[in-house]
C-alpha cells in the first residue's frame, strides 16, 4: 500500500472513532495472548469492534478479542486494545501497527505495551513479569520500511529509549510495592507463529535477551517514530523451549495470561495513575 494511501486511511480511521466519541486518550494499553479481562478496568464510553472500525483488520488469534475501548481508568482518559494483529498471522507490518498509529494520533502521550512470552532465564517462573528495558528485532522486517510517512516522525527514529526509563522506573517501583514478582530485561521479537528450537533459544541467550516472544516489537517501533513514550511489560508465560522438558502450546499461554489476570488488572490500574502523574509532572 503506498504511504499516502496508509496517512489517508489512518486519517479516515480517526475521524471515524471521534465521530463517536469525544474523549481524547492519554495512555494507549495493547493487550497481549490471555490478558482480555483486563479491559475491565476501563469504565467505557464507547466499545468498537475492530471488523466495525475501517481499515483496522481483525485478529484470529484465541485471547485476543478484537476490540477497541475507550474510556476512563479512574480520572485518566484512555484508548484500550483488546488484542492485536500478528505479522505470523499473515498481516502486513503496516498492518500490524495501525491501531498503534491511530491510538496516537488520536493524542495517547504514553502507551503500555504488553505481551505473553517466553522466558529465557531458569530464574523465570510461569507467572512472573518482566519490565522491557529494550528490545532486539528478530522479526526480519520493519514497520517504518518504505517511504517515510513525514507527518509521522522522523526518517531515522532514535531508539535509544525505546521503552521511556522512567516509566520502566516506576513499572519496577510499583511491583516492588504491590509485591507483584517483576524482573527487567530485554525482550526478543520473532516473527513466529512455530516457537523457537532449544538451539534459537541457546542463541537467544547469548545475544543478551531474557524473553522472547511473537509482537510488541513493531507497535514499539511505530510509538517511537511518532514521539509517545513507552511502558512495556511481559507476562512470562512458559520457560522457552529446552528450558523446561515440557513441551510448548498456545493453550499454556493463554491459561497462564488467565490466572494472573485479577492480579495484573490492579496493578495496571495503579500503574495507569503513576504514569499519568509522571506525564502531568513532565509537561
Amino acid at each position: 500500500m503506498p504511504e499516502e494511501s496508509i496517512y489517508e486511511n489512518l486519517h479516515e480511521t480517526v475521524e471515524f472513532i471521534r465521530s463517536k466519541t469525544q474523549l481524547k486518550p492519554r495512555i494507549g494499553i495493547i493487550l497481549g495472548s490471555g490478558m482480555g479481562r483486563v479491559a475491565e478496568i476501563v469504565k467505557p464510553e464507547v466499545t468498537l469492534d475492530y471488523a466495525s472500525i475501517p481499515y483496522f483488520g481483525s485478529t484470529s488469534v484465541e485471547g485476543h478479542r478484537g476490540r477497541l475501548v475507550l474510556g476512563h481508568v479512574g480520572s485518566t482518559p484512555v484508548a484500550l486494545l483488546e488484542g492485536r494483529l500478528h505479522l505470523y498471522e499473515g498481516h502486513s507490518m503496516a498492518q500490524v501497527v495501525f491501531p498503534t498509529r491511530v491510538l496516537s494520533m488520536l493524542g495517547i502521550e504514553g502507551l503500555i505495551v504488553t505481551n505473553a512470552a517466553g522466558g529465557l532465564s531458569k530464574k523465570m517462573n510461569p507467572g512472573d513479569f518482566m519490565a522491557i528495558t529494550d528490545h532486539i528485532n528478530l522479526m526480519g522486517d520493519n514497520p517504518l520500511k518504505g517511504k517515510n510517512l513525514d507527518q509521522m516522525g522522523p526518517r531515522f527514529p532514535d531508539m535509544t529509549e525505546a521503552y521511556d526509563p522512567k516509566f520502566t522506573e516506576l513499572t519496577m517501583k510499583l511491583a516492588k510495592k504491590l509485591k507483584v514478582p517483576m524482573t527487567s530485561g530485554v525482550y526478543i521479537g520473532l516473527q513466529g507463529p512455530t516457537y523457537e528450537t532449544p538451539a534459537e533459544v541457546r542463541y537467544l541467550q547469548i545475544i543478551g535477551g531474557q524473553a522472547v516472544g511473537m509482537s510488541t516489537v513493531p507497535e514499539v517501533i511505530a510509538a517511537n517514530h511518532f514521539g509517545v513514550r513507552v511502558c512495556g511489560i511481559s507476562c512470562i508465560t512458559n520457560p522457552a523451549a529446552g528450558i523446561s522438558k515440557t513441551k510448548l502450546s498456545h493453550t499454556e499461554v493463554t491459561e497462564v495470561g488467565k490466572k494472573v489476570e485479577h492480579q495484573f488488572k490492579g496493578f495496571i490500574t495503579e500503574l495507569i495513575a503513576e504514569l499519568t502523574e509522571n506525564l502531568n509532572e513532565t509537561h
